[in-house]
């Protein structure tokens, strides 16, 4: 037994806390800062942040917060790991994405991703990708035992596979050293495509194909339950694990049923899974773990063997956090997904490149999206520790929390007949708009902020331009992003550019002493930016605003400044604004008083955080368009 360091003394040296003596401390946080007189639990829920699907997070988790225990990586419920090992040792599997139609230049980028980090191909064949016939060129000078090959081809998936099958016949490898997917996905095609007129032969075909990999091929799945379709058109976490349990049980059931010659074990070896991986870690991390818990349930309730009920994952990073304005961000972005999907315990994660939203990424974009995975498997050994976030109380509330929101969700599709049904009914996709809906308003008001975008834009910068990726299948549940309304506000801008010279301008009249006006100047430029109005400011008065004003050559104006200064110059300076030309006037902040002053001296718009930023911007664009 070793003594206590004098040093280093430990917790148990200092008097237990209690929650109550935190909450009492928050309690004088919120009254110094004006924000709230709550008290107690009150003063708690004050800084508590609501999440998608009912979440709401908490400042503050301790042990009594912890649900029931995870259990052990590699056993059911399967939270802190797939596998015994986890992904300690090997890591996961970094696998790339490949869009391109040009057998020859995918395979030049393919055999440069594998050469320098890559341990699997990711392609997209048939419509939209390379042509079932150009399969082997793309292939060329890939060893097939040692590369896994993952396929998405759509409706072409049986004659893809039959492509890649051919391939292994002729290239002599033992299809029992062979990995990868075949990437039959019937119910995603629906999705995507919205036709169902060949989903009876489509799930035919994939439970042809499952049962080959069963006899035949056991390192290969042939069966995907992709959950992008229902990301990409707004879904929440909760709605993307819950749609991806219905696909899962709708395989299942097809794939056992008569005549189809699988038992429950081998139905379930067939299926991989494939979740988005977004910039909000540990929303990501939960969900992954939640995910493996679900189909943990489904499994046991299907009487599966424990030795197969672990669900396989793929990660991929979310195509609809992805920025077209200001796309280097989008490295951090990817960086903290692909984080996120290995700590989560994805099996194999896919960090797309930075460009992808702009059209076929380069070689240098490709480069870069590889080295982040090579980054953290090998400099920041992130897959030497099995679940690491495990034993957060926060993390473990949070997967508990998403599961029971996501068993929920398919609960109610099974009620509404099964996947196959919702999708055809429309209400699944009625359901995924309505929680897009809802995210677009926080968008549109900034709440849930875009750098680059929505925040801090840089509008001198020059675009990047990329060859045009081909077009994505379509006809069903609609593909979504972040920056639309915002994108659309700057391609105004860009047009109004080409066709003046110059784009729209906003005069920011900054009044009294430069600590008085910076804040609100700086917000207010940060806005009118984020639209792609160019903005000038001038510290003025009410007797020099006009002349500032016209030098300017703008036709909209903002005043900006304290609440004690708008009292004694706003509504002056507005009504010189007005009488000097401008077509609007803004003025920044939410002032208590002397608000109909301003209005009646001609201030049309407030401008504040939380403001409808996307309205104001339309409006003011509006404005500018018919004055240009």
């Amino acid at each position: 037994m070793t003594a206590e360091s004098p040093e280093l003394p430990l917790a148990a040296a200092f008097p237990a806390a209690e929650r109550e003596q935190w909450q009492r401390l928050v309690e004088g946080v919120l009254r110094k800062s004006g924000a709230s007189e709550a008290a107690g639990a009150a003063a708690e829920d004050a800084l508590a942040t609501d999440l998608q699907d009912g979440i709401r997070v908490r400042p503050l988790y301790t042990a009594q917060d912890a649900p029931p225990a995870a259990g052990l990586p590699g056993f059911p419920p399967f939270i802190r790991a797939s596998r015994p090992e986890g992904t300690a040792g090997s890591g996961w599997d970094v696998r790339q994405r490949h869009a391109g139609t040009d057998p020859r230049r995918v395979n030049e980028a393919v055999l440069a991703d594998l050469e320098n980090g890559v341990t699997s191909v990711w392609l997209t064949v048939g419509d939209g990708g390379v042509p079932v016939s150009g399969l082997a060129q793309a292939l060329q000078g890939v060893y097939l035992d040692l590369a896994p090959v993952v396929l998405d081809a759509g409706a072409e998936f049986p004659a893809a596979a039959a492509e890649l099958q051919r391939l292994y016949r002729e290239s002599g490898v033992a299809l029992a050293e062979t990995a990868g997917a075949l990437g039959a996905d019937p119910l995603g095609v629906l999705a995507r495509t919205g036709d169902d007129r060949g989903l009876a032969d489509g799930l035919a075909a994939a439970a042809h194909l499952a049962g080959w990999a069963e006899e035949s091929a056991p390192r290969i799945r042939a069966m995907t339950v992709d959950a992008l379709p229902y990301h990409e058109a707004g879904g929440s976490a909760a709605e993307e694990l819950g749609a991806s349990l219905a696909t899962g049980v709708g395989y299942l059931r097809e794939l056992t049923a008569d005549g189809r010659g699988l038992g429950i074990d081998a139905a379930c070896r067939q299926l991989e899974f494939r979740y988005a991986a977004t910039a909000d870690q540990f929303l990501t991390i939960a969900k992954l773990r939640a995910a493996r818990l679900l189909w943990a349930r489904v499994a046991e309730v299907c009487g599966v063997s424990p030795a197969a009920a672990a669900q396989r994952q793929h990660a991929v990073t979310s195509t609809v956090m992805m920025s077209r304005r200001d796309p280097w961000v989008n490295m951090l972005r990817t960086t903290v997904a692909g984080l996120s999907a290995g700590l989560g315990g994805a099996d194999a994660v896919t960090v797309l490149p930075f460009d992808a939203a702009l059209g076929l990424p380069d070689a240098f974009a490709r480069r870069i999206a590889r080295n982040t995975q090579s980054v953290l498997l090998e400099e920041s050994h992130l897959a030497k520790v099995i679940d690491p976030a495990g034993g957060s109380w926060y993390v473990e509330q949070l997967t508990a929390e998403l599961a029971r929101a996501g068993w929920a969700f398919f609960q109610e599709i099974e009620g509404a007949g099964g996947q196959v049904a919702a999708l055809r009914s429309g209400m699944l996709g009625d359901r995924l708009a309505e929680t897009w809906r809802r995210r677009s308003t926080d968008l549109a008001h900034r709440r849930e902020p875009i750098t680059g975008v929505s925040e801090f834009p840089q509008l001198a910068e020059s675009p990047l331009e990329r060859e045009a990726a081909p077009a994505p299948a379509g006809g069903g549940l609609p593909r979504v992003r972040r920056d639309d309304a915002f994108e659309a506000l700057r391609a105004r801008s860009d047009a109004h550019l080409a066709a003046h010279g110059a784009r729209p301008t906003a005069f920011l009249a900054a009044l009294g002493p430069v600590a008085a006006h910076t804040a609100r100047v700086a917000f207010t430029a940060n806005l009118f930016q984020a639209g792609g109005i160019e903005t000038t400011a001038e510290q003025v008065t009410a007797e020099s605003v006009a002349a500032a004003f016209a030098a300017s050559g703008a036709r909209i104006a903002a005043v900006c400044s304290s609440d004690a200064v708008y009292a004694e110059q706003a509504a002056e300076v507005a009504a010189a604004l007005k009488s000097a030309g401008a077509v609007r006037v803004y003025l920044a902040g939410k002032p208590r008083e002397h608000r109909e002053d301003f209005v009646a001296a001609g201030v049309e718009t407030f401008v504040f955080a939380g403001c409808d930023a996307a309205g104001v911007l339309s409006s003011a664009l509006d404005v500018t368009e018919v004055a240009g």
